[in-house]
């Protein structure tokens, strides 16, 4: 039987719900585990990553909206990110972690085999929690990383905390979304993010909503999609103090980058069916595009 998935979402558990759970987590019936916003007791918390940590078939675990909610909680997840070896996709958005219990969870997460995807969102992290994020984002070349990370309303990093990230997102060969939405940034923090996209090879998707950007920076932003040849294919910048114009502008050299690259792929297939096909530009370089992630696995992070 093909592993399922379990979704419950704002409810008390009880005893015999967490039973049932863990038992399917040890038979490895389940591949999506999410517990968004529901109640339970420190016990039947640790009962929980114990079955994680025993499952082979758990690729998604969803614990947004204050499920870790001690530090207790916080070491028996990190004790079960230890052990376990298949979860891919992590989800802890408005979990009151902060720098501290980042801390803790940290060296499981940097030798998490599987894990590409990280939703940190709303965790009260600041500049210390992101220095340890960017040691989830390593430099190309070196081992492999994160290719979703969500920060999303973390209030507390400077602008000093976001330019760390920054170069470390210029630098991985990995990350290929990343989401800041409803972070202070402002125009200073956005242009370091422009530097970053540019020089990023894999930066799919950037969002920066509501991050009290403006036409300073958005210019910016346009200049680089302009000018600079990224892998950028999605700029979200709604809720910003930003002309209609600017953002239809950057949307619409975003959308001709991405009919660009289909076409080339189009021209690459038919020379693989057809060898004898010769290019109309000899000097041309030939460009094979790949599909990338496709569904974001970070899908389920609905608040």
């Amino acid at each position: 039987m093909l592993p399922g998935s379990i979704q419950i979402s704002g409810e008390t558990l009880s005893s015999a719900e967490i039973r049932d759970i863990c038992e399917s987590l040890r038979e490895n019936s389940v591949r999506l585990l999410s517990l968004r916003g529901c109640q339970l007791s420190d016990r039947d918390f640790g009962r929980i990553c114990r079955g994680v940590a025993e499952s082979h078939s758990l690729a998604q675990l969803n614990l947004n909206l204050g499920i870790v909610s001690n530090i207790s909680r916080v070491k028996q997840l990190a004790e079960a990110l230890k052990t376990n070896r298949s979860i891919q996709s992590l989800f802890l958005h408005g979990s009151p972690l902060t720098d501290a219990g980042l801390a803790l969870l940290n060296p499981a997460l940097s030798i998490h085999p599987s894990l590409v995807a990280l939703d940190l969102g709303d965790c009260m992290l600041g500049d210390e929690g992101i220095n340890l994020v960017c040691g989830l984002l390593p430099p190309d070349g070196a081992k492999s990383g994160l290719k979703e990370l969500t920060l999303s309303a973390n209030p507390g990093v400077t602008a000093k905390g976001w330019g760390r990230l920054a170069i470390a997102v210029a630098h991985s060969s990995q990350v290929r979304v990343l989401n800041l939405d409803y972070n202070p940034l402002g125009d200073q923090v956005a242009g370091m993010l422009a530097v970053a996209v540019a020089s990023s090879r894999t930066l799919e998707v950037l969002d920066l909503e509501g991050t009290g950007l403006t036409n300073h920076s958005a210019q910016t932003l346009l200049d680089m999609v302009e000018n600079y040849p990224t892998a950028l294919r999605t700029l979200i910048l709604a809720e910003n103090s930003i002309s209609p114009e600017l953002q239809q502008q950057i949307s619409d050299l975003l959308s001709e980058g991405e009919e660009e690259e289909e076409n080339e792929a189009h021209e690459v297939t038919a020379r693989e069916k057809n060898p004898w096909i010769c290019q109309s530009n000899p000097s041309s370089q030939m460009v094979l595009v790949t599909s990338g992630l496709g569904e974001s696995l970070l899908a389920e992070t609905e608040m």
